[in-house]
């Protein structure tokens, strides 16, 4: 057997320990790992009072106040509306100078002819006040109302109920909303003080019987491209408004005047 020199033993290459290699690796992750942990101690903690002056907190907060906001007066507006309802059923027989139209507003057909008490409170009524969120002006709300003399009907009503304005004699000034569609039967009967009727704005479809008959002071009336169709039964819309076509136009024949009516707007 040879010997080993010590000329043999420098060109030995020289094989790394496996064991020196993982505890290497593992000291560097252990390394690597310490450095991040510094790096969050370092991280200053959210306190509870730097909390409060955050953007998140700020956005909470002004989260939580519209929410409540909004609950609170959806609930007040709900309650207001039931106690005035209540009031108006509970206290019709109360004389005032004003009428308020809320959503159960129809009045009887009996009632309105031949309460004779009613016909003497309306003779008092010099405003209408309409409650928000309804869309109809309801029957006879505010026949024989002989001392208005004018009404501004909101956004939001579609429908003025029959008979609603009969008689009111002294009403010369209505404003109509946008969203109104229907006028119906005798709506506007008889108010003789009536000159001039803005309807080119609205979205009216539909003119009844005689919901402008015998305003016998009316000389214009704006009809707008939306309408479709007018009641000519006894006597058709205008009927008795002799000042709002000339002689020569039927003003039974709806048709015929609003026709007339187109051609000059």
């Amino acid at each position: 057997m040879s010997k080993i020199t010590s000329e043999d033993l420098s060109n030995v290459i020289e094989i790394p320990n496996p064991n020196s290699l993982e505890g290497e690796d593992e000291e560097e992750e252990v390394f690597d790992g310490s450095e991040s942990d510094a790096a969050a101690d370092e991280t200053p903690a959210v306190r509870g009072d730097d909390f409060m002056h955050t953007d998140d907190f700020r956005r909470l907060f002004v989260g939580f106040v519209m929410v409540d906001t909004l609950v609170a007066m959806r609930w007040l507006d709900r309650k207001w509306h039931k106690v005035v309802e209540k009031k108006l059923i509970g206290l019709e027989n109360e004389p005032c100078g004003e009428i308020i139209v809320h959503g159960g507003n129809d009045v009887s057909y009996q009632v309105a002819w031949y309460d004779y008490e009613r016909k003497e409170r309306m003779k008092q009524v010099m405003k209408v006040v309409f409650l928000l969120n309804i869309t109809k002006v309801g029957c006879y709300a505010c026949f024989w109302a002989v001392n208005l003399v004018d009404v501004d009907i909101p956004e939001g009503i579609t429908i003025i109920g029959e008979w609603c304005f009969y008689s009111c004699s002294d009403l010369k000034d209505i404003k109509f909303p946008k969203s109104l569609t229907s006028i119906s039967n005798y709506s506007f009967r008889q108010c003789s003080s009536l000159e001039k009727v803005e309807l080119l704005h609205t979205s009216v479809r539909y003119l009844g019987e005689q919901a402008f008959g015998d305003c016998t002071s009316l000389r214009e009336i704006k009809v707008p491209d939306s309408l479709q169709k007018c009641n000519d039964f006894n006597g058709g819309v205008f009927m008795g408004c002799s000042k709002l076509v000339p002689s020569d136009v039927d003003v039974s024949d709806s048709k015929a005047v609003v026709a007339y009516l187109r051609s000059i707007q």
